[in-house]
């Protein structure tokens, strides 16, 4: 059997230093295994780490595509802040916005009685900010259902 979770999301990052910079600006802590060649930040029951691209592609034995860069279209995957109020979805692609992240579109009421926007960072990877009436969350703030 599998075990039903996800424990780490990595990033491959072109500048590990430069994604650092930023995740940091955010207020983001990082774990003592930091440093500028691989980053891990705790989040609400998931690490987040940065490592550099072409190490990733080495490690899952992919095809670099063309020029050995990454694509710049939209791989199908977001990642997902959901906070906890309407209100703290504006403050939030706010906060991004000030430390360098691209808007990919502001916040807005969702079908579902919601408000999400959506931003990429420096190196393009989508972010998704949602705040979710229904959303629950456990004492660590990671959400548990909706």
């Amino acid at each position: 059997m599998v075990p039903q979770r996800v424990t780490l999301i990595t990033l491959g990052a072109q500048s590990v230093p430069k994604l650092r910079s930023f995740y940091s600006a955010l207020g983001w802590e990082e774990t003592p295994a930091s440093s500028d060649d691989y980053s891990v930040f705790t989040t609400a029951g998931v690490l987040l780490s940065l490592y550099p691209y072409q190490d990733l592609l080495k490690d899952t034995n992919l095809d670099p595509g063309v020029h050995g860069q990454p694509s710049l279209t939209f791989s199908g995957i977001t990642l997902a802040i959901n906070v906890e109020s309407a209100e703290e979805v504006d403050a939030v692609m706010a906060s991004v916005k000030k430390h360098g992240a691209q808007i990919l579109r502001e916040p807005f009421e969702a079908v579902w009685g919601g408000r999400v926007g959506y931003f990429s960072d420096p190196e393009h990877h989508v972010w998704e900010v949602a705040y979710n009436p229904a959303a629950i969350f456990d004492e660590s703030g990671a959400m548990i259902s909706f």
